[in-house]
């Protein structure tokens, strides 16, 4: 009983990690996008928000509703609210979480940058609800 008590929980939060990192697995053809566009714009260019031609507002799974970029490249994807994303007070139902492009190891990218090649992508805003114990290792 007690082993069940301690291996349910994690189980299940095994359960719902696995699951919220098919959002981050679902910005990949956004990155993919934006890094070719960051690197090979004209100087000046302006993209603008959701427009960086990564299907914004039509890509959806089972556990992502939406994706959206701002006018600098940063991905927001928004979990669904299926049951298979928790329950309780504890969930990643409805949540999001983003991902930012870097143009070096600290800067965050701009637009105004263009053409500079992309660093990395960080996972994590201050405005992502997602709770830290879903984030797949790769954004931990």
């Amino acid at each position: 009983g007690i082993l069940a008590a301690v291996a349910l929980p994690a189980y299940q939060d095994y359960t719902i990690r696995a699951r919220v990192s098919e959002a981050v697995l679902a910005t990949s053809q956004c990155r993919t996008s934006i890094s070719e566009i960051y690197q090979s714009a004209t100087a000046g260019a302006t993209i603008g928000a959701n427009n960086w031609g990564c299907g914004e507002g039509t890509t959806s799974t089972q556990y992502v509703a939406g994706i959206t970029t701002s006018v600098d490249g940063k991905v927001t994807v928004t979990t669904t609210s299926d049951t298979g994303l928790g329950g309780g007070t504890t969930n990643a139902k409805a949540k999001t979480l983003s991902l930012t492009p870097y143009s070096d190891a600290s800067t965050i990218a701009a637009v105004s940058a263009i053409p500079v090649q992309i660093f990395k992508f960080k996972c994590g805003d201050s405005a992502d609800t997602m709770p830290s114990k879903y984030l797949p290792g790769s954004c931990r």
